[in-house]
């Protein structure tokens, strides 16, 4: 029983800005801010982690081949978040990239081709988790994170 209790009381929340650059609107974020809660895990393990698919990025072809990277910042980071990128319409996906305050941004989606239809799309998939030894919301408060997405020359 005692075990259940610290499971309960973990409350470990990620909170979301999202944030696009580039020019003329050549890439937005649509979804709004996102609250990621972990409050639940397994007996004898770990958190369990959760993941949220609301989110999704639209860009537009650039004149040269390009690339989307992403970046966090999130002054006294606690937990871990990480992005994937689905159902990518131009360009090659990364494997889930693990948002960590202070690394340089890292790339996203490579490959976009300076050719064909100009618009494309692809669903954002955000994953927290967390492990008992870096505590919970109560004790080291929230994780706030501004994700920042940038479109460039590759």
């Amino acid at each position: 029983m005692k075990t259940s209790a610290v499971y309960l009381s973990l409350v470990t929340a990620l909170f979301v800005v999202l944030s696009s650059q580039g020019t003329s609107q050549a890439i937005s974020v649509s979804g709004g801010n996102q609250t990621l809660t972990i409050n639940a895990g397994t007996a004898g393990g770990q958190p369990t982690s959760v993941s949220n698919t609301t989110c999704s990025l639209s860009y537009q072809r650039q004149s040269k081949t390009s690339k989307i990277t992403v970046a966090t910042s999130c002054a006294g980071q606690s937990f871990n978040l990480s992005v994937l990128a689905t159902n990518v319409t131009k360009g090659n996906a990364a494997p889930q990239v693990s948002l960590v305050n202070g690394n340089p941004a890292a790339d996203f989606i490579t490959n976009i081709p300076s050719t064909g239809t100009r618009n494309a799309t692809c669903n954002l998939q955000y994953t927290a988790s967390a492990t008992f030894s870096q505590g919970n919301s109560s004790e080291v408060g929230n994780d706030v994170h501004t994700v920042t997405y940038t479109i460039l020359a590759q």
